[in-house]
């Protein structure tokens, strides 16, 4: 559980780059990609340091989820994803470590 707490993806990405975390990372099957670097990382290459989950204001179920990433490259970003919608697409071991409880 995260000691931030957020009422908007904005004021989360804000910040989460005041506090480090500068790059954006995309989700691939497969692994974690930093466009900018032309980086990737495994599921084994970083940890998700937190996560903040924000409801649709319309509807309830449009969820995001903001991941606050660190590396053992020593890079440190996000990734903003809608809740749930890797499941089908990424390798099981992106979907266990990207799973929210």
């Amino acid at each position: 559980m995260s000691r931030y707490n957020y009422d908007t993806i904005a004021e989360a990405l804000v910040d989460l780059k005041k506090r480090g975390y500068t790059e954006d990372f995309h989700l691939r099957p497969y692994c974690l990609e930093c466009p900018r670097l032309q980086l990737e990382l495994g599921a084994g290459e970083f940890e998700i340091d937190e996560t903040h989950r924000f409801e649709g204001v319309n509807n309830p179920d449009d969820n995001t989820v903001v991941y606050a990433i660190s590396s053992d490259r020593g890079l440190n970003g996000v990734l903003v994803d809608a809740y749930g919608t890797f499941a089908d697409s990424v390798t099981p071991e992106m979907a266990l470590k990207l799973r929210i409880d």
